[in-house]
């Protein structure tokens, strides 16, 4: 029998066969090496990585948070708008979405993918084909997190091409494997959605949900989380706002990874695919949502705040990039009804102020003569004119058509935004013809700032009119002057004669101030009925009686702290003041006599939830329980007294409810006020144009029960409508001691002989 013969191998055959070998071997050993340099970043040609500590407690940039006494975000402060969230808080159609289009293995590789990178090797590379980039989920949060493919991480070998890309690779894939051994894969999906980047000014999942849809990432349907997985490839490219048509597609494209992953059926994918993409698209910024102003005002604190204090290692706080929370003492409700009712009340004056104006510029003199070159002078003041005199220096005829260029851009309208074309000259013309508002509520015995509304929109009017605005407050001065008479031994009921009063300052005229009417009734009143028709001439007479020095004194306790000046006309409110220091002065008689300083950040958190710092309001006594308890008692004469100036306030607000309150009205109407005051509330209203030139023609249509009351009527209706605030009517607390100071008229006048004290000699020096 036979034996077959044993088929040999040509020699070449075995020496290729041994040289692959040899090859293959020699490419792992080389790899393994080239990878271990990597890790070690040898002799410096590889750039750096994250190191352990690194990878336990990566560093994104982070939002820092403002949020509402009630627990609202109210805004953000940001360079990158990213707020991160929990797995828990994610939408399994989230979940599935990302799964099925970007790491399908994603639950059993271990940060590599090698069958991924098998298919990209012989497709991209031996093939030409378009296979994908084959990273993992867990390659992907290695890039996001550790910014891979900056310069900054890159080496000397770097500059290589081809090789770039090669230690880039290398690079994610090892961090990838330890940010698997460090998290769990919920952790790292999670990380993943909370560091990339969606397009629109939205980082993280948290914003991009809200931007595209206005919803939690927890309230996303199958559809959005779709929408929004899609943009991973190419935020602009599949953006739903500016490639509309591609984002159908990319989104359809992702209901069917879905489909073969067997998280979407045939029929779920057909129904939904054929659906349109709806958006409630809203690009977060300081000009838009809730509180604006107020967020301004707050940022200059908090930007003031990360100066002065330092971290436990000695760095100082990065508001946009720190993840800080901060609450603050804004009621969102409150807030939304304040901005509510000075939206419906001022669209409805500008009306009613552009119908008195018809054709004729509003901006008129004391003689009601328009000023010439008004808007000539104002444009000298804006950045644009400074712009263009830094570029063309004293060419006035380069500045002058510049300025007059037409161009086409959006402008403000009540009726909300509009498209026009005009010049830098027109628009200023046009804006200076709005007139401007400022509100705030407070809760007087907290100090506890409850709605801020610095303007009517912080897009085209940025000046804050609650607290960086001052302006006369005309006759909402007057309740101390009457503070202090109270102080000085004064009750109610004193009474006075409405009469001319001539006050005399050495060196200086006569002062003698008229009534709004410019008329003199000669009735004999008492100074609590004087207040509540805010009458001039009573007034002037118990600043001659008290003195300016006194009345200053005790604004300055009450809570005023801008200049006052030393001269009688002080008492009808010549000295510009802020609402802020209005309403915070007005608290101290709602609140028994001590002043709290309004106030309005309560903590700050880090991003952990660790409180840094515990703010308190300051408070210091300023006058009596039984003074403040007199001077609610004074104020809600408006309300009580025959022509109080709060008469007008609507019965279904007044009903079983103590209320107070006191307008002012400046010289020409160029400012109109309003301070309202009720057992849990105190708010001021300011109305008037952005120059104290910009005002109504007639005095009784710029009046402040007509610019400023409404706002305060209407924002109040809306606060006891809504009892989940808690807000209540009622009355102002009694001292438990009976009061020192009568306050029943009939009864003072009877037993008092001092209340008429009408006869003393005009021409003496006063003061």
């Amino acid at each position: 029998m036979s034996k077959t013969a044993k088929p040999t191998i040509p020699d070449w055959a075995g020496k290729t066969i041994k040289y692959l070998w040899i090859a293959f071997f020699g490419g792992l050993v080389f790899f393994i090496l080239f990878v271990w340099m990597v890790s070690i970043n040898f002799l410096g040609l590889f750039g750096t990585l994250p190191d352990f500590k690194t990878l336990e407690n990566p560093e994104s940039e982070l939002a820092s948070e403002l949020y509402s006494a009630d627990g609202v975000l109210l805004g953000t402060y940001f360079r990158e708008n990213r707020s991160p969230v929990k797995y828990e808080e994610l939408s399994p159609n989230l979940v599935n979405a990302l799964i099925s289009t970007e790491d399908v293995r994603f639950e059993s590789h271990s940060g590599i993918d090698l069958i991924a990178m098998m298919r990209v090797f012989v497709k991209s590379i031996l093939l030409g084909q378009d296979a994908g980039g084959g990273s993992t989920l867990s390659q992907q949060t290695a890039k996001n997190l550790f910014k891979t493919r900056t310069d900054a991480s890159q080496g000397v070998l770097s500059s290589i091409p081809g090789l770039r890309m090669l230690i880039i690779k290398t690079k994610e894939w090892i961090v990838a494997t330890q940010l698997e051994k460090a998290y769990t894969k919920n952790e790292i999906l999670t990380l993943y959605l909370n560091t990339s980047e969606f397009g629109s000014n939205a980082y993280g999942i948290k914003t991009a949900a809200s931007t595209f849809f206005n919803k939690t990432p927890a309230e996303l349907n199958v559809q959005e989380s779709a929408v929004l997985v899609g943009l991973f490839k190419a935020p602009t490219y599949y953006s739903p706002v500016f490639n509309p048509e591609n984002s159908l597609r990319r989104r359809n494209t992702v209901l069917y990874q879905m489909v073969k992953n067997d998280a979407l059926t045939e029929d779920e994918y057909d129904s939904i695919a054929a659906l349109p993409i709806e958006l409630d698209y809203r690009v977060q910024n300081q000009n838009q949502g809730s509180a604006t102003y107020f967020r301004e005002i707050v940022k200059a604190d908090l930007l003031k705040w990360t100066k002065e204090n330092l971290k436990s290692d000695g760095s100082s706080y990065d508001l946009f990039g720190d993840g800080l929370k901060i609450y603050v003492t804004i009621d969102s409700r409150m807030q939304r009804y304040a901005e509510e009712a000075v939206a419906e009340h001022m669209s409805e004056l500008q009306k009613a102020f552009f119908k008195e104006m018809g054709t004729r510029d509003p901006w008129i003199d004391e003689n009601w003569q328009v000023i010439p070159n008004f808007i000539e002078d104002a444009v000298r003041r804006t950045e644009a004119y400074r712009l263009l005199k830094t570029r063309y220096g004293n060419d006035t005829d380069s500045i002058n058509l510049k300025l007059n260029e037409k161009k086409r851009m959006k402008v403000f309208s009540w009726e909300g935004e509009k498209d026009t074309l005009m010049s830098t000259m027109d628009s200023l013309k046009y804006y200076k013809k709005f007139l401007q508002a400022g509100f705030m509520s407070m809760d007087p015995h907290t100090g506890h700032i409850k709605a801020w509304v610095g303007g009517m929109d912080h897009k085209y009017f940025k000046f804050d009119h609650v607290k960086q605005g001052k302006r006369q407050p005309g006759s909402t001065f007057k309740p101390f002057v009457y503070a202090a008479a109270i102080e000085n031994g004064y009750s109610p009921c004193y009474s006075v004669i409405d009469q001319p009063v001539e006050v005399y300052i050495p060196g200086q005229p006569a002062w003698s101030p008229s009534n709004a009417d410019g008329k003199f009734s000669y009735e004999k009143m008492t100074i609590r009925k004087a207040m509540a028709q805010s009458v001039n001439s009573v007034t002037a007479y118990m600043m001659k009686k008290l003195s300016p020095k006194i009345v200053i004194e005790t604004a300055r306790r009450l809570g005023i702290t801008s200049d006052l000046e030393e001269v009688p006309s002080l008492a009808l409110g010549v000295n510009d003041v802020s609402v802020y220091e209005m309403v915070g002065a007005f608290g101290t008689f709602v609140n028994k006599g001590e002043h709290t300083t309004p106030y309005y950040i309560d903590r700050i958190e880090d991003k952990n939830g660790n409180v840094i710092q515990q703010f308190t309001p300051k408070k210091k006594p300023a006058m009596s329980e039984e003074h403040a308890y007199l001077m609610t008692y004074m104020l809600r004469g408006g309300f009580e007294e025959e022509d109080g100036t709060s008469q007008g306030v609507p019965w279904t607000l007044r009903e079983g409810n103590e209320l107070g309150g006191k307008t002012g009205t400046t010289q020409n109407a160029s400012d109109g006020w309003y301070m309202g005051i009720s057992k849990d509330l105190v708010s001021g209203t300011w109305v008037g144009g952005d120059d104290r030139a910009i005002h109504f023609r007639s005095w009784t249509a710029g009046q402040g029960s007509r610019t400023a009351r409404p706002i305060w009527v209407k924002f109040m209706s809306k606060v006891y409508a809504d009892q989940s605030l808690g807000i209540t009517k009622g009355s102002f607390p009694r001292p438990e001691r009976p009061l020192s100071i009568e306050i029943d008229c009939d009864k003072y006048e009877q037993d008092s002989q001092k209340f008429a004290d009408f006869d003393y000699d005009a021409k003496k020096n006063d003061f």
